[in-house]
């Protein structure tokens, strides 16, 4: 394979592997939303392309106001997995196709963060 093809796939999967991730976080977005929380789309800006994709989401708490930074990556096997952003694989939340499992976790670590004194 010649340089330039190589460059031409590469290109190629980054393009398709960003709308992949978009795809996942958009879903991920949809069900936390149905939860009550709010979150802000920071893969959405066209004049940051090469930006880390990440969802915000957030709780207006008691005392506070609250966040988790969620972000997609690649698993061993070509899979995906959603991740709380920052902390590498020591974030793991869910695999991408369980959306309602990472919503789910997303709950808890929101509901964790407001209420600590009661866990």
């Amino acid at each position: 394979m010649s340089v330039r093809a190589a460059g031409r796939l590469l290109r190629w999967r980054t393009r398709s592997g960003r709308a992949v991730v978009i795809r996942h976080l958009d879903l991920l977005a949809a069900a936390v939303a149905a939860r009550g929380y709010r979150h802000i789309k920071l893969y959405q800006a066209e004049e940051f392309p090469r930006r880390p994709l990440v969802l915000w989401i957030f709780a207006l708490g008691p005392d506070a106001h609250v966040r988790v930074a969620v972000t997609v990556r690649t698993m061993p096997g070509r899979g995906r997995a959603y991740y709380e952003a920052g902390r590498g694989r020591h974030g793991y939340l869910s695999r991408c196709g369980d959306t309602g499992g990472a919503a789910g976790q997303v709950d808890a670590m929101l509901k964790h963060r407001m209420f600590s004194a009661t866990w």
